[in-house]
């Protein structure tokens, strides 16, 4: 069901209604609620036996891929249409053309489930010493540590808002920075999820990769910091940091919950950690974004201390997690 409302994204091709698009737009994100927890759950499975982290940083490899190509494609139609005739009516030949990815989506949906209905057998096939029936209080550690440092994790768009606002970049530099942090993303999170991976190879305990996580809060630090300068390279480096924190939010925050979480609770695991990430970047980028047009120097503050605040937190849990193993 979630990935068969993607539907959404092509149907966008047949309106011209702003209200019928604001619903497929709804639509959509609402069926990335569905299918995030459950795909997350099921790359965690087939991934216990080649690593986690590798099995992550693929997915969000591929997963940059995607979202490169699809503004590529549209810019490219943009192109070649020109500027004459209707807006209207060039978005709609834009999004007409994701029929085709769509399409290749489910065929692709349908013969993982025919070939492999039951993901979970994969990870049963890996030993594994007996695990509790429930959500440790490591997990619930690591729940708050996730709010806590995603919620003073600055949002791109009020990063390039200052941008624009202050004359820092110019209107074609600022897509590019952003794409730029993207591609340093897949790139990050393929050596990231392979370290991580390594950690836990050498220490012979899946929960030893977890000390990667300390990363986050000490490399978010400084995004606000450079971010809201008035300094052109000091713009393009906090862009090159944002990208590497998001590539260890997308690879070593979800393979983490593979490792603290038993198989029977992995659906819950990712479901609770989701919601805590969705609604923690929700709440810091409402309050940062309210905090921006009386004062940056706030928005730094707020930033900085919630990622002090997320330090402390991780040791409480990492001291837990060892407790425990």
């Amino acid at each position: 069901m979630g990935y068969g409302m993607l539907v959404s994204v092509p149907l966008l091709s047949l309106t011209g209604v702003w209200q019928v698009a604001a619903l497929f737009i709804i639509m959509e994100r609402f069926g990335k609620a569905l299918r995030a927890p459950a795909r997350d759950t099921i790359v965690s499975q087939a991934s216990k036996q080649v690593g986690t982290g590798l099995g992550f940083a693929i997915s969000e490899v591929m997963d940059q891929i995607g979202a490169l190509a699809g503004p590529l494609i549209l810019s490219g139609l943009f192109l070649v249409i020109g500027n004459t005739g209707n807006e209207i009516a060039k978005y709609q030949k834009g999004y007409s053309l994701f029929w085709i990815p769509f399409i290749l989506v489910m065929a692709c949906v349908t013969f993982a489930f025919i070939k492999v209905p039951n993901p979970e057998k994969l990870e049963m096939a890996v030993k594994r010493a007996p695990e509790p029936d429930k959500l440790s209080k490591t997990f619930w550690l690591y729940a708050v540590f996730t709010f806590i440092t995603t919620m003073g994790f600055v949002n791109f768009a009020l990063i390039g808002y200052h941008f624009k606002a202050n004359n820092v970049l110019s209107d074609a530099q600022i897509p590019l920075f952003y794409a730029v942090a993207m591609a340093l993303d897949g790139v990050a999170a393929w050596f990231i999820g392979t370290y991580y991976d390594r950690i836990k190879k050498r220490s012979n305990n899946e929960k030893a990769g977890l000390s990667v996580l300390l990363a986050i809060p000490l490399f978010s630090i400084f995004i606000p910091i450079l971010a809201f300068s008035l300094d052109f390279i000091f713009a393009l480096i906090s862009a090159l940091i944002w990208g590497i924190v998001m590539g260890i939010h997308e690879t070593i925050m979800k393979s983490a919950i593979a490792d603290l979480t038993p198989i029977k609770r992995r659906g819950t695991g990712y479901g609770v950690f989701n919601t805590v990430y969705g609604l923690a970047m929700f709440i810091g980028s409402a309050v940062m974004g309210l905090l921006y047009d009386r004062s940056i120097a706030a928005v730094i503050a707020v930033a900085v201390v919630l990622q002090i605040l997320a330090v402390p937190v991780f040791f409480l849990m990492k001291k837990e997690a060892f407790v425990v193993s």
